[in-house]
Parts: structure tokens; C-alpha cells; sequence
């Protein structure tokens, strides 16, 4: 009786324990549901709008082209071209689903497997597992949620996914997908992807380039075929397997994708010329009015500067500083027995290391590890430097001159030998401007931008010397004076300044021509004293000077105030375009990474109304040549494609299986200049500005700040100064339609020539960053004037002679000075813009503007059309001029 009460306490137990089992699964199943739905009720009101993720932002470099469209320079790393879903290939769409989320098309955005490792993730911290997070869960986080790993974050990235599923389509998603995810090499979404890693577009990749790419989300770096290409092989195979697993592609498809080699041609952009001080310069100015984000603009920037006008200039300021360092003397090398890689080439100047020392030559290595002999006409100039006054007896013997593992530099010369050289010490600056509109034509701002970043022609404030005495001359001339008015040059005195002329003698009276054209000290003090100080500092403003940093003292007919080169470049072009003053710029157009206008300066011109008449014929003739330019690269092509062809089919003939199959497997490393545009064609050529022809509308007038018999007075004394004054020298250019100023202040701290002819205004600076004398030989027409001559050798090469016109031909009158605030848009009136225009614009400063201006409009342009690019368009694309830099694309 006992055993069966027992028996039956036994069997209510175990009812009792299944019921409360029972009541207990069914309470979890109840709680966790409504638990769940809870936390979705609480963290909805926070979640994101999915509105915000409809599009993704185009990113791609900041290019910048001279005015040939050669490009100079390059910003930016990140690539984003966003695609649609129609764009994605399909094979492309397996890969991804293959690799990251095959049933993404069957859940409703949350894995409950994935779930389980995303705990496991956060509990044990293990970097191993991917996180189990779904395609749509992917999205969450890329657009809306931070990288860390916590559970907080992932119960955010869980309701948000069912938000997204709840709103978006499944392509939408997948479309989202590919165009955030972060897949290496600066490189986010497919598209740029493709284009980084294989310079394709999408359509051209192939089977195994997509698995490639699909393999990178889980971890870019990891997988990356640029760094760990033997582990992205894997990864990659890993996916085509899945991919045939899941019924994507066939055995042959597979065996074809697993065989392929990594192959890749990755996206490096080459710059045609290196003009870093001008790419510098154009950056700069951008990022000060747009921010950080213009160099992932895809904004294709035109400057006003000629590619071989820029090399010109830069040669000349190099020459110019190696003819002053052979002046005065070796400084001895640049370190003994180190290693060459910590020595960096700088210019034309090439590191090597001494490696033997002979009676008359020595040997050196360069980086590269040739081994190189430097004769004695190569280095019989080095005299010991001593002081900048003063250096030492010509050497008989290298050894005087270099030791055995001595750092040392050296140039190539034009008969392919070398020349030992150094780092010069002493900087130099050049500004060119077009005096008609005040286009940049050349700028250098130093030695070598890697050197010093410095821009010495924007950025360097020195005293203007004896370049300044034509600005204060031609004050004179406005209130009265003539060329041939009479000036003392005899001994002054003011207070307890005796001031002299450089020679220290006195000329007596001479002619006000005379006065300027021999630089006398005497006879720029006296007039100042007559003209008042007051009018001649208003007038130097109106050039183009900063009156604020201009003394209000007798010393200012010296040059004892301060000016940059392109202050001063501005100025003389006042005398060079017959009284205007023109507003340099630098930026001519900018396009998007579409080829579309969205900026054209318009500047004011010197004769305007000359520009006007000539329009119609201009706008023709640049069709014309637009049209005869587009025949010419496409008969280029068309060459260049069949002799390819030709050749390929010559080699195959030429080559047996084995030779072909052999040359198939090893195509790793091909340059972009070599590859198959139909193929590769995100390439970085396919990336290059095909600006459309522009159309030019007409152009405004310049404020006149000369009356013209002043301008042309002045040009014709300038004249004279090449042809009989300070820069005699000058003639050995053998023209006679340059004008100019040498010009030296005390000490010889600084040396400047600043000369023009009616189609270039140039001006030249050398000096020390710290200012401390050159050497008491080194005067503006010694030091500066070489550069100049050098420069404008060139630019004048087969210009015709022509000069200064005495007849005002822009029909102008000089204004009265009105108040105007200069932009980064150029010149904002004060007053009504209905304004009466016999009065005038006081002209505004060159110096850089910090001012934001307001909200531009976007240029009308002409839609492209759907004909094949590579064709010639019955009407070209034309773009018409705006007046206002252009916003930021949102």
C-alpha cells in the first residue's frame, strides 16, 4: 500500500513539474515577443527617418588642369559613385548575396542564426565572427549607426533594419547597400570599386573581379588584393564556390573564375605636369569657401595658366637662384657619411654621396645607384662662400671642394653631363598677368614647393624698393607734371635725415623722365614733397597696394612700405593696358565630374568694348576649333585602335598556343596608357575634364584710374629705363616695346624688377625669408632682371612689336573714387548698381579676401546629348559665362 502511494505522489510530481514546464515555455513565449515589441515601441521614436538614405553622395577627387588642360595637381582619396539597381549585374548581385547574405531575399531583414553570433561577438569580444549582421543590417549601421561593438548598438541596428524592410524595397536596400559599403583603397560602393581596382565599369567585370569585390566588405583591409593578395585569393575563390553552391553559375563558369590570377590595374592618376605652388594655391582658395569636402567634389578646376608658360617661369627662377648661389661661393656639402635615402631631391637637384675623389673629378652614387662622374667644368665654380660680400679663391683641385662620402646635389646640364650644385638659400618669386583682364599667366611662389610651402608671390610682404617710384611719379603727372618737367636732384634734408642716391653723386636739375629712368633718390623725395603724401598713398591704393601697410612719411617715395609681387604685378599692368585697373584671378572654369559648367569668370577688361566687337567672330572661331580639335582625337583613336589590332593579330600569328596561353596568365601589372579603353574604360583617362566649347557673352568695362596721356607718359619712361636706364640690360631681348623698373632696397635685402609689355605684365622678387642683404652687388637689375629677361624671352617669342596706345580705345573716363567691397566673386558696389557710370569704382585690393559670398546661381548650360561620345556633335555643347563661384553640390 505503501510502494503505491508512493507511486502515485511520484506521478502527480511529474504532472505537476510537465504542467509548470509547460506554463513556464508558454509565459517565454509570451515574454519574449512582447519584450521585444516593447523595446521597438521604446527605441522608435528615436530611429532614424529612412527618407534620409534615399541617395548617396558622388565623391571623387578635386582635379586641377591648366589652361591647356594639362593636369597640374590632384586632391582627395575617396571614391563614391553611386549606381541604381538597374546598373548592378546581376552576377554582381550573386556575388554579394553569396558572400554576405544569401537569404536576403527571403527574411524580413534579421537573421535569428546571425543573432546568436552577434552575442557570442559581444560577449567574448571575438573579432573572428562577421557579426551576423543581414545586408539590411548592414545598411542600419553604414548610414546611420557607429562601427563599435556594444549590445546597445545592435539592438538599435536590429529595429532599425525591420524599419528599413518595413519601408524600402528589397532593391532599394540591396541599391543602398552597394553604394555605402566601404571596400578598401579609399573606394565606397561597387562602382568606385570597380574603377579603383580594376579601372572597369561595372558591365566589364568579370566573374571573378566581382567575387573579388564582394569578398572585401567583411574586412577590406584583411582582404585587400592590393595588400594581402594571396588571402583575397582565397576569399575570393571561397565566394565563386558559394556562388556555384547556390545555383548562381555553372561548373564551367566556376572552374573559369577559380583559375583566373588576381589581374588587378589599379586606378592611379598621373599628373602631365607638377605645378604644386598653383595646385596649392587653387586648393586653398576652395577649401577657405567650401570646406574640406570640395577636394571629394569630383570638381574639374581650369585655371588661367598655360602649362609651358608655368615651366618657363619656373625655370627662370631656377636659373636665376643657381646664378646667384655660383655668385657667391660654396657652402660645402650637406652632411658626410650619412644615409643618402634620408636626402630627398628638391627641384632639378638630385642627392648622391661621394663615393672617390680624383685631382680633377669626382665620382658619386645617386638613389637610383647609378654611379655618375661630375668633371671639372661641372664644379671649377665653387669658391668658399666667406659672407655675402665676400668669397674665397677659385679651387685647383676637387679635393678642395668635396671628401669621399660627402651628401652633395647635383643638375643635369644641357650635354647630358651633371653639375654639382646646392640648395639655394636665397628664394625667389614670380607673378604674371595678362594687364587686359588680369588672368594669372605664370606663378611661381618659390624654389621647390616640397622645399618650403611659402608662396612668396601671394603671400610675401617686402618693401617694393625703387619699384614703387613710377607708382608715386605717376601721381605727379595726374596733378600736372610732365616728363620733361624740371627736378632737382641736388642734396636734401629732412629733419635729421640726409637721404642719397645709391651712387652718392647729385645730377642737379634734370628732367622728371630723367629722374626715373636713372632711379634718383632725390628727385622721388621732392616730388612727393610737392604732389602731398596723402594723394600719393590714395593713388597707390587705387593700384592696387594696401595703403595700411604704406608709410605716411617722405620715406614712402623710397619704397619704404610693403607690397606683394602681385600687388605689384597689378599695378604695372595699369600702365601696360593704358590706365585700368584689372582684378587678378587665377580660376577660369569649373566643371563637375559630369563635364557640366558650373563656373566661368567673366572679368572686367581693360577695353572692354574691344573684347565686344571682336565676340561674334570669337564665339565662331571657338566652335571651329572645338569641333577641328574633337576630329582629331577621334581619327587619333580610330588609328591608334586599328594599329593595335593589327598588331595583335600579327603577334598571334607569330605565337604558338603554349606562348599565348603563357602571356594570358601573366597580366598583373599593366599601365594605364597601355590598356584597352573599350575594356577598362574606368580608367583614370576616362576621368579627364572634356570640357564643352565655351561661349563668351559680353564683357564689362574696367574702372579707369589713369587718364590715358598718363598711362601712355609713363609707359614711355618705363620704356626708357630698359633702353637707357637701370635696365639697360634688357636690351638683349632686342625689342623695343618693354618697359620696366629695377628696383633695390637698403642693404640689398631685397631685389625686384617689375616690367611689362602690352600683352604680359611680369614682376620679379629675390631675397632671403629673413631679411639680411644679398651682397652689396646684388641690385634688382643684377639679381632680378636675368629672371625677368628669361621669362619673357620666352612669352614673346614670335609676338609682334607693338606698345602703349596714346588714345584712350576702351572710350573710358576716369571715375571718381566710389566705395566697394571686394568679394572672392570680385567687386560688390555699395551703391545702387543702376548708378550713374561716369563715376567709378575705387579698384579693390589684391590681397586675399576671407569674406563668404552670397548664394550663387548656377550656370544655364546645354544638356549633352545621347549621341556616342566618341563622335563629333552636330552642335557642340556650349556653356556661357556666371559671375559667382558656384555652391557646393549637396
Amino acid at each position: 500500500m505503501a510502494k503505491k502511494n508512493a507511486t502515485v505522489r511520484l506521478i502527480r510530481f511529474l504532472v505537476g513539474l510537465f504542467i509548470a514546464c509547460l506554463a513556464l515555455a508558454v509565459i517565454l513565449a509570451l515574454a519574449v515577443p512582447i519584450g521585444f515589441y516593447g523595446m521597438a515601441m521604446y527605441l522608435s521614436p528615436t530611429l532614424p527617418s529612412t527618407q534620409e538614405i534615399k541617395t548617396a553622395n558622388l565623391e571623387m577627387p578635386l582635379q586641377i588642369y591648366s589652361r591647356d588642360d594639362k593636369l597640374i595637381g590632384q586632391y582627395g582619396n575617396r571614391l563614391s559613385l553611386p549606381v541604381t539597381f538597374d546598373d548592378i549585374p546581376e552576377d554582381l548581385t550573386h556575388a554579394f548575396l553569396a558572400a554576405e547574405d544569401a537569404a536576403f531575399f527571403q527574411h524580413s531583414g534579421i537573421s535569428i542564426k546571425g543573432l546568436g553570433r552577434a552575442v557570442t561577438e559581444v560577449v567574448t569580444d571575438d573579432d573572428s565572427q562577421t557579426g551576423g549582421s543581414t545586408i539590411t543590417m548592414q545598411v542600419a549601421k553604414n548610414y546611420f549607426l557607429s562601427p563599435e561593438r556594444t549590445l546597445n548598438r545592435k539592438l538599435t541596428e536590429l529595429f532599425l533594419a525591420r524599419k528599413i524592410e518595413d519601408e524600402l524595397s528589397k532593391n532599394d536596400i540591396l541599391t543602398l547597400y552597394v553604394n555605402k559599403i566601404y571596400l578598401g583603397e579609399g573606394a565606397y560602393g561597387i562602382r568606385a570599386a570597380a574603377k579603383k581596382y580594376y579601372s572597369k565599369s561595372l558591365e566589364n567585370l568579370n566573374i571573378a573581379e566581382m567575387a573579388m569585390l564582394a569578398g572585401l566588405p567583411k574586412a577590406p583591409s584583411k582582404y585587400n588584393p592590393v595588400a594581402n593578395p594571396s588571402r583575397a585569393l582565397t576569399r575570393r575563390n571561397w565566394i565563386i564556390g558559394r556562388m556555384l553552391e547556390l545555383g548562381y553559375i555553372n561548373k564551367a563558369q566556376h572552374d573559369e573564375a577559380v583559375n583566373s590570377p588576381v589581374a588587378i590595374n589599379l586606378y592611379q592618376e598621373k599628373l602631365d605636369v607638377n605645378m604644386p605652388y598653383l595646385a596649392e594655391m587653387t586648393r586653398s582658395t576652395l577649401v577657405d569657401r567650401y570646406g574640406e569636402q570640395v577636394m571629394h567634389s569630383g570638381w574639374r578646376v581650369r585655371l588661367t595658366v598655360d602649362s609651358k608658360a608655368q615651366t618657363d617661369a619656373e625655370a627662370a627662377i631656377l636659373t636665376g637662384l643657381v646664378a646667384y648661389e655660383h655668385r657667391h661661393g660654396w657652402r660645402g656639402a650637406e652632411a658626410n657619411d650619412e644615409p643618402l635615402e634620408n636626402f630627398r631631391r628638391y627641384s632639378n637637384m638630385t642627392p648622391a654621396k661621394v663615393t672617390k675623389v680624383n685631382a680633377r673629378s669626382f665620382e658619386a652614387t645617386m638613389p637610383s645607384g647609378e654611379n655618375v662622374t661630375v668633371g671639372w667644368s661641372g664644379m671649377s665654380w665653387a669658391r668658399k662662400y666667406i659672407s655675402a660680400n665676400r668669397i674665397g679663391y677659385f679651387p685647383d683641385n676637387a679635393r678642395q671642394i668635396v671628401n669621399k662620402n660627402d651628401i652633395i646635389r647635383l643638375i643635369p646640364t644641357a650635354n647630358g653631363n651633371w653639375q654639382l650644385g646646392q640648395i639655394p638659400k636665397i628664394q625667389g618669386s614670380l607673378v604674371s598677368l595678362n594687364p587686359e583682364t588680369g588672368a594669372v599667366n605664370a606663378l611661381v611662389g618659390g624654389f621647390d614647393f616640397n622645399h618650403s610651402k611659402f608662396n612668396r608671390a601671394l603671400q610675401g610682404w617686402r618693401q617694393p624698393g625703387s619699384t614703387i617710384k613710377p607708382l608715386v611719379y605717376t601721381t605727379a603727372l595726374e596733378k600736372g607734371y610732365r616728363p620733361d618737367s624740371i627736378v632737382s636732384d641736388r642734396p636734401i634734408q629732412v629733419g635729421d635725415w640726409k637721404p642719397k642716391n645709391s651712387d652718392q653723386r647729385f645730377l642737379g636739375d634734370i628732367t622728371l623722365r630723367r629722374g626715373l629712368y636713372l632711379s634718383r633718390n632725390l628727385v622721388s623725395i621732392r616730388l612727393l614733397q610737392a604732389i602731398g603724401i596723402s594723394d600719393a598713398r590714395n593713388l597707390l591704393d587705387e593700384f592696387g597696394l594696401d595703403k595700411e601697410k604704406l608709410p605716411t612719411t617722405l620715406s614712402l617715395a623710397l619704397g619704404a612700405g610693403q607690397a606683394t609681387p602681385l600687388q605689384m604685378a597689378t599695378a604695372y599692368s595699369t600702365f601696360a593696358n593704358g590706365g585700368h585697373r584689372v582684378q587678378p584671378y587665377f580660376i577660369e572654369q569649373i566643371y563637375n565630374y559630369d563635364n557640366k559648367l558650373l563656373f566661368q569668370a567673366n572679368p572686367q577688361q581693360a577695353c572692354a568694348v574691344c573684347f565686344n566687337e571682336q565676340l561674334e567672330n570669337l564665339n565662331k572661331k571657338l566652335i571651329v576649333d572645338y569641333e577641328a580639335k574633337i576630329e582629331k582625337e577621334n581619327a587619333a583613336l580610330a588609328a591608334k585602335k586599328e594599329e593595335k589590332v593589327n598588331a595583335k593579330d600579327k603577334a598571334t600569328e607569330n605565337k604558338s598556343a603554349a606562348d599565348l596561353n603563357a602571356e594570358n596568365s601573366d597580366n598583373t601589372a599593366k599601365d594605364n596608357e597601355a590598356l584597352d579603353l573599350n575594356i577598362y574604360d574606368g580608367s583614370p583617362a576616362s576621368d579627364r575634364l572634356k570640357a564643352p566649347v565655351v561661349q563668351y557673352i559680353t564683357a564689362m568695362q574696367a574702372p579707369r584710374i589713369l587718364k590715358p596721356r598718363v598711362a601712355y607718359d609713363m609707359a614711355d619712361i618705363l620704356r626708357d629705363v630698359v633702353q637707357r636706364g637701370t635696365a639697360v640690360r634688357a636690351k638683349a631681348l632686342g625689342r623695343n616695346d618693354i618697359g620696366g623698373k629695377t628696383g633695390t632696397t637698403n642693404d640689398a635685402k631685397d631685389a625686384w624688377f617689375a616690367g611689362f609689355h602690352p600683352t604680359n605684365t611680369t614682376v620679379v622678387w629675390m631675397g632671403f625669408d629673413q631679411p639680411s642683404t644679398m651682397g652689396r652687388r646684388e641690385y634688382g637689375g643684377v639679381a632680378a632682371l636675368p629672371v625677368w629677361m628669361d621669362f619673357m624671352r620666352a612669352q614673346l617669342k614670335d609676338v609682334p612689336n607693338q606698345w602703349v596706345s596714346v588714345n584712350n580705345r576702351a572710350k573710358s573716363k576716369k571715375q571718381m573714387q566710389q566705395i566697394l567691397e571686394m568679394t572672392d566673386d570680385g567687386i560688390v558696389d555699395s551703391e545702387d548698381d543702376d548708378a550713374d557710370t561716369s563715376t567709378s569704382a575705387k579698384p579693390v585690393k589684391t590681397k586675399a579676401q576671407q569674406r563668404k559670398p552670397s548664394e550663387p546661381e548656377r550656370s544655364p548650360v546645354s544638356q549633352p546629348s545621347n549621341n556616342n561620345a566618341d563622335s563629333v556633335p552636330q552642335n557642340p555643347l556650349t556653356v556661357t559665362p556666371v559671375e559667382r563661384m558656384p555652391p557646393m553640390p549637396e
